[in-house]
Order: C-alpha cells, then structure tokens, then sequence
C-alpha cells in the first residue's frame, strides 16, 4: 500500500507542476499577446492569446451562473476524491488530482479576468490551455481505471 501512496504523491506534484506552468503561459499570453504569435511546429501548432468566456470547446454556455456550477461542480469532485482517499484508491484519486488542480486553474481565470486564457493553438482544433489537457487526461485515465477495476 505504500507504493501507491508514494505514487499518488509523485502525480499530485507533477499535476502542480503542470498548473504553475500553466499559470505562468497564462500570464505570458495575457501580458504578451499582441508582441506573442509563435509558430511552434510550422503552422499547425503555435502559442497565441484566446480568450474562453465560455465553457469547454466554446459551448455557449457563459457568465456567474456557468462559474458558479463550475465550482459546485469542483466542491462534488473534492468530496469524491476525499472519499477515494478513504477507500483507498489511490489510482482513481490521482485521475482526480489532475482533473480538480486543472479546473481550479481555469476557474481561477474566471473569477479574476471574466474569461479562461488559452493560448495552445492547434490548427483545425482549438485554442486550449494545460489547465485544459489536465481536465481531459484526467478524466479518461479515470474511466479507464474504472473500466479496468470492473
């Protein structure tokens, strides 16, 4: 049981390290974005400023109301992984950890600007953000573990 918990340590430290290298993007994108189009890879993937007021993949779905549910919806998150602590299920709450540190990183956008920063331009998709990614490995390692434990 000990490797499992020096392993959820090690996912919770790398999920923080990926939200501080998203909060420092955000704050390049914001601060830089009329001086910041990157062309990383040709011009199929680059670094730009795009501002999300909407909810994931541009949904329209905006304003108090959606950063209220959102974080409703953050609070159930952290009431499950509290109970999959207690259980013991250390896989399933590592899944968790990216997913809560990912959305609490976009929510933090919300509440302070009106709007998600994403600045990931992948062309013929998205502009997105880490915070974003986070959310969405996350959430498929997770149903995978669940498949996996039924």
């Amino acid at each position: 049981m000990l490797i499992y918990k020096k392993k959820m340590v090690y996912y919770i430290i790398l999920a923080i390290f990926f939200v501080i290298l998203d909060r420092l993007f955000k704050v390049l994108a914001l601060n830089y974005h009329e001086n910041i189009k990157l062309e990383l890879i040709s011009d199929y993937f680059g670094f730009t400023l795009a501002k999300n007021y909407y909810i994931a993949f541009s949904l329209p779905l905006s304003g108090p109301i959606l950063t209220l549910f959102i974080g409703i919806v953050i609070l159930i998150l952290l009431y499950f992984y509290v109970i999959l602590i207690k259980k013991e299920e250390y896989a399933q709450a590592s899944c968790l950890t990216f997913v809560i540190l990912g959305a609490i990183s976009n929510i933090v956008d919300r509440i302070k600007y009106g709007f998600v920063i994403d600045y990931l331009d992948l062309k013929y998709f998205t502009v997105f953000n880490i915070a974003d990614s986070m959310i969405v490995v996350g959430a498929v390692l997770l149903i995978i573990s669940n498949l996996k434990n039924k």
